[in-house]
C-alpha cells in the first residue's frame, strides 16, 4: 500500500497545482515511484454529464453531491479513484482544493478527503505580501482543522513565494522547504515544476518515502471495501420487516447499488402501497414473497428440525405466521443467503428463531455481536453491545476472539482492548479480575491476536493517555477493537458515541451463528440498514 501525502493550501494564490506537481517530481527525481493524484478537477471544461471513469471528479458533480448532503458518496468516489492510482505507486501526492470566494466548502472538503485517504498532510502557504504573524496564523488555523498543530498526521509545511531562502521559517508547523520567488518573467510550467522539485530537500524526500506510517481504515475506505465485496458476493438477503418504510428504502438502495438481491416478506399489495406512499420505486429485481402462499412448504422441514422438542405440525404452522420465523426457515433451507431484521422487533425476536433453527457454528456455542463505528478518522469495532448481558471471563474471551476475527474479515487490523474502569494493575475487584482473566485466556488460546487489558477507554484510544497509563502496552493508544465487560457498558457507549458524534454505526452484526442473521437497532437509519445488508452478504461468503 502506497504512502499518501496531501497538499492542503492555507490561502489562495499559493500555486497549488505547480507545487503539488513539483513535489511529485522531487520524489521521482530520487527514483521513487510517485504518482500525482487530483481527486477533483477544479478547472475542467467538461460538463458534469461527461464524467469518465478513472478521471478526476468534476467540480460541479462534487458540489451537487455536497449540496444534497451526500458527502459519503463523494468520498467513496474519491477512494475508488485513489485505489487505481496507488496500484502503480509507492508514493501518492494528492492535491487538495484551492481556495476561492465561490468555494466556501474547500477547507471542509480538504479535511474530509485527507481523513478519507488516511493521508499525511503537508500545508502549503505563500509568503509574498504577508508578514510573519499572518502566515503563522494561516498555518495554525489550517492545522487546527486536524485537531492541533502538533498532530502527527501533519508532517510539515511548504512555504512558497519567499523572497530569499531563509527569509521566513515558520515556527508552528515544521518547514519542509521555502521556495524562493523573485519578480521575473513567467517561465514555462515544466520549468517551474523542475525549479520547485530542486528546492525540496532530497534527504527529506528519501526519509518520508521510507517511513512506515500506521495505517488506519477510514470510514470511506471501509464503506468502499464493503460495497466492492458485497457486489462481488452476489448474495440474496431476506428482509422480513416489509411493513417498515426504512426497510423498503434500503432495499431500493441496495438494488440500485447492486449490493445484494433483496427479498421482502409481506403482502405484495400492501408492500407496494407503502412504497408508493413514500415515493419509493420498487424495482422488479426486488422479490416480494406473500407468506400465505409459501408457509405450507416449510411446515415439515421445521417439524423435522425441532422434533427433539416435540414440535407438532399445527405448532409449526402457527410459528411460521411470524415473518422472522419464516425467513429463518428460508435460510435454513438454503433458499436465501442471509437475514437482516430488527428494525421493528427486539434483538431476542431476531436471535431466538436463528438459535432454534439455524444453530451456532460448529466452532462456537456463543452468539455475540459487534458494531462497526465509523468515527471521523477511522473505523473501530465495539463488542458486545447487543446480546450478552454479563458474560463471564470465558465468554468475554470468546467475544474478543470472534470480534478480532470479524474485524480482520472486514479489513480492520485487530488490536484488541479489553475495556474496564481500571488500567493495568491500578484497580482491584471482581469486575476488573474478570477482564484480566479473559485477556489471559485469549493470550494463551490465540497468541496471534494482539490484545491487552484491562484498559480504560481513554488509555485504549488516546496516545497521550496511553503514554501515561500504559506506556508498555502493545494496544494502548491504538486499539481498533474494544471489548466491553458487560451489555450495560457496551450498549450505552455505542449509542452515546453514535448519537453524540452523529456517526454511522453499522450493526449489530451477529457472530457465532452457522448462517448469517443480523439484527438492527429499532432506531436504525436507512444507511445503517443498507450497510448491514452489505455486511450480511459478505458474511455469507464465509459460511
Amino acid at each position: 500500500m502506497a504512502n499518501t501525502f496531501i497538499i492542503i493550501p492555507t490561502s489562495s494564490k499559493v500555486e497549488l497545482n505547480r507545487v503539488t506537481l513539483g513535489l511529485t517530481k522531487a520524489f521521482q527525481d530520487q527514483k521513487i515511484k510517485a504518482k500525482f493524484f487530483q481527486p477533483i478537477d477544479q478547472k475542467s471544461k467538461r460538463k458534469p454529464a461527461e464524467l469518465v471513469k478513472g478521471q478526476p471528479i468534476h467540480i460541479r458533480h462534487a458540489e451537487h453531491l455536497l449540496s444534497q448532503g451526500w458527502i459519503n458518496e463523494l468520498l467513496e468516489e474519491v477512494i475508488a479513484l485513489h485505489e487505481e492510482v496507488e496500484k502503480h505507486a509507492d508514493v501518492v501526492i494528492a492535491q487538495g482544493l484551492s481556495y476561492s470566494a465561490d468555494r466556501p466548502y474547500a477547507a471542509y472538503l480538504n479535511t474530509e478527503i485527507a481523513y478519507a485517504l488516511d493521508a499525511q498532510i503537508i500545508l502549503l502557504g505563500a509568503a509574498d505580501y504577508k508578514d510573519r504573524e499572518i502566515l503563522e496564523d494561516q498555518l495554525t488555523i489550517s492545522a487546527h482543522r486536524f485537531g492541533t498543530p502538533i498532530n502527527k498526521r501533519i508532517i510539515g509545511s511548504i512555504i512558497n513565494r519567499v523572497e530569499q531562502p531563509g527569509d521566513f521559517v515558520p515556527t508552528i508547523v515544521k518547514c519542509i522547504a521555502c521556495l524562493p520567488y523573485k519578480k521575473r518573467p513567467k517561465i514555462r510550467k515544466n520549468a517551474a515544476i523542475s525549479f520547485i522539485a530542486k528546492h525540496i530537500p532530497a534527504d527529506w524526500v528519501k526519509t518520508v518515502a521510507k517511513m512506515n506510517y500506521p495505517k488506519r481504515v477510514s470510514p470511506p475506505i471501509f464503506r468502499n471495501q464493503l460495497i466492492k465485496k458485497a457486489r462481488a458476493a452476489k448474495k440474496t438477503i431476506v428482509l422480513p420487516e416489509s411493513q417498515d418504510p426504512r426497510i423498503l428504502q434500503a432495499a431500493v438502495i441496495c438494488t440500485r447499488r447492486k449490493l445484494a438481491h433483496c427479498v421482502l416478506i409481506g403482502d405484495p399489495l400492501e408492500v407496494r402501497e407503502l412504497a408508493e406512499k413514500h415515493a419509493f420505486e420498487l424495482s422488479d429485481k426486488i422479490k416480494i414473497i406473500d407468506p400465505s402462499t409459501v408457509i405450507d412448504r416449510y411446515v415439515e422441514p421445521m417439524v423435522k428440525r425441532r422434533k427433539h422438542k416435540g414440535l407438532t405440525k399445527e405448532e409449526a404452522y402457527e410459528s411460521l405466521q411470524d415473518h422472522m420465523v419464516l425467513a429463518t426457515m428460508m435460510l435454513q433451507q438454503n433458499e436465501v443467503d442471509g437475514i437482516v431484521s430488527g428494525a421493528m422487533h427486539t434483538t431476542a425476536n431476531t436471535i431466538r428463531p436463528a438459535l432454534q433453527l439455524i444453530k451456532t457454528a460448529p466452532e462456537t456455542d456463543l452468539v455475540s455481536s459487534i458494531f462497526f463505528m465509523c468515527l471521523p478518522e477511522q473505523v473501530l469495532v465495539y463488542g458486545d453491545c447487543a446480546v450478552n448481558t454479563n458474560p463471564n471471563a470465558k465468554e468475554l474471551a470468546a467475544i474478543a476472539i470472534a470480534s478480532a476475527d470479524s474485524a480482520k474479515l472486514f479489513g480492520v487490523e485487530p488490536k484488541v482492548a479489553m475495556i474496564s474502569y481500571s488500567t493495568g494493575s491500578s484497580g482491584f475487584g471482581a469486575d476488573v479480575d474478570k477482564v484480566r482473566e479473559a485477556t489471559e485466556i485469549v493470550q494463551k488460546s490465540r497468541p496471534d491476536i494482539v490484545i491487552d487489558g484491562p484498559l480504560q477507554y481513554d488509555a485504549a484510544e488516546v496516545e497521550g493517555v496511553a503514554a501515561q497509563k500504559a506506556p508498555n502496552s502493545v494496544v494502548a493508544g491504538q486499539a481498533t477493537v474494544c471489548i466491553f465487560p458487560d451489555l450495560d457498558t457496551g450498549n450505552a457507549i455505542y449509542k452515546a458515541v453514535q448519537r453524540s458524534a452523529n456517526i454511522l454505526s453499522i450493526g449489530p452484526m451477529l457472530q457465532g451463528l452457522a448462517r448469517p442473521v443480523n439484527d438492527l437497532s429499532r432506531g436504525c437509519l436507512v444507511e445503517d440498514i443498507v450497510f448491514t445488508i452489505a455486511l450480511t452478504a459478505i458474511q455469507a461468503t464465509t459460511k
